[in-house]
């Protein structure tokens, strides 16, 4: 996919028009200069095309602030992961120092580059937008990301410029592809080379040695797919080098372009705040996953001790708690081929597509029993069921008024499916609709 990087100094609105593209507030906004320090990833789609755009925290040079260098550094990684540029001017402002920096910088990147000229509110601004043609960089576009005036002439071109997708042949093509993720030394490499018989990847107590995503066939004991190792994901703030920051970024990729997650946690230390992070953006990505307790031979037990651990888990990953849980040893090569049949049979619940008539069946009853709670004296009637066409599992409910039915009851249709269907493992989205 395709990936935009919008970058421009401090406080021209660039967070903003993030979150006006992806659709949703997900960048801090705040009229206070440099609150982004962070880059921000989200998905965009306009006109049927889909692309990646990060927002990048303000370019500066010789400030005051502390985490100057770190922005810049940041700044500079998402000009050279991106395959074009969105720079972000001001037209009140006009040209200033700053601007003229980044543009010498975007100009030696040699990647396509879209000026915007922002908070362009009134006919009387527009005027201002024309200087910044000296900055040789094509085309300006004015825009104002608070209100969204002009950004779909500024999406039309984005669209144009953004190189077009390249069908390349895969041999592996149509393999389920398992990526295995966690945070760092908690033994996903280790878990690799157990599973592929062989030192595929280097594995050395200190963490964060696996740098990049690594990809490999595998075809033994009846399972066939491509296998995944990552680097692991840690916090931002425990990240401190450029070459990191790549690293993260790959495997957060390779979550995207994965079926199943098989994500590692440390028995030793339990499900901390970092494993959350990890676990809600597989969620977020809608993908298959199978949980991993590694070291579960360094762990102190007793007769109750695998009963309560998991059930303390499935509380913590709640309300998807339907997760294959496996406790593992990748050093004693302890439960390995558990992990491989998890993840076979997670894949076979997350690609099953199931009959309109066995849905209907299984269902209608049962939400005829129980309809929805009715909503200022309108009752809500479902008149059938059926699977989307899409990747993972999603079932679009059709009814009279599908805006009266709230979440809880959504909960209550999702448990009712994986009651009647065996959808372990994965993530289910309901869509109701009007029929």
């Amino acid at each position: 996919m395709a990936l935009l990087a919008i970058v421009g100094r401090p406080n021209v609105g660039k967070s903003t028009l993030f979150n006006r593209l992806v659709g949703m507030r997900q960048a801090i906004v705040d009229d206070t200069a440099g609150v982004t320090r962070d880059r921000h990833y989200g998905r965009c789609e306009w006109c049927g095309r889909e692309f990646s755009v990060v927002d990048t925290g303000g370019y500066t040079t010789n400030s005051d602030d502390v985490f100057e260098s770190a922005i810049r550094s940041q700044v500079q990684i998402a000009i050279d992961e991106a395959d074009a540029i969105l720079f972000m001017v001001e037209a009140g402002t006009g040209i200033t120092d700053y601007d003229s920096e980044i543009a010498d910088v975007l100009r030696r990147s040699r990647k396509p580059v879209i000026l915007c000229v922002n908070k362009v509110d009134s006919g009387e601004k527009m005027f201002d937008t024309y200087q910044f043609y000296s900055l040789g960089l094509g085309d300006v576009y004015a825009i104002s990301s608070a209100n969204g005036a002009g950004t779909g002439d500024l999406l039309d071109a984005i669209a144009r410029i953004l190189p077009e997708e390249k069908e390349v042949e895969d041999p592996y093509a149509g393999l389920p592809r398992i990526t295995i993720i966690g945070k760092p030394n908690v033994g996903k490499s280790s878990l690799t080379n157990a599973l592929l018989g062989q030192e595929r990847n280097i594995v050395t107590p200190v963490a964060g040695t696996t740098r990049d995503a690594i990809e490999t066939h595998y075809n033994q004991f009846g399972h066939e797919f491509m296998l995944v190792d990552t680097a692991g994901i840690r916090r931002k703030t425990k990240v401190h080098e450029d070459l990191e920051f790549y690293s993260v970024m790959r495997s957060i990729r390779a979550i995207e372009h994965s079926d199943v997650c098989i994500m590692m946690i440390d028995a030793t230390t339990g499900m901390e705040s970092q494993d959350m992070n990890i676990f809600n953006l597989i969620l977020k990505n809608r993908k298959a996953c199978v949980l991993v307790v590694n070291k579960w031979d360094l762990f102190v037990k007793d007769n109750n001790t695998l009963r309560d651990y998991e059930a303390n888990l499935r509380q913590r990953i709640a309300p998807f708690d339907d997760v294959p849980i496996i406790f593992t040893s990748v050093v004693k090569m302890q439960r390995i081929q558990n992990v491989l049949d998890a993840a076979a049979e997670v894949y076979a619940n997350y690609s099953r597509k199931i009959p309109t008539a066995r849905l209907n069946e299984a269902l209608l009853p049962i939400i005829e029993e129980t309809p929805p709670p009715a909503w200022k004296g309108k009752y809500v009637k479902v008149k059938y069921v059926t699977q989307l066409p899409t990747k993972f599992p999603a079932f679009a409910f059709f009814c009279n008024l599908p805006q009266y039915i709230k979440d809880p009851y959504k909960r209550f249709l999702e448990n009712k499916l994986r009651e009647n269907f065996n959808l372990t493992g994965c993530p289910v989205q309901i869509y109701c609709r009007q029929k």
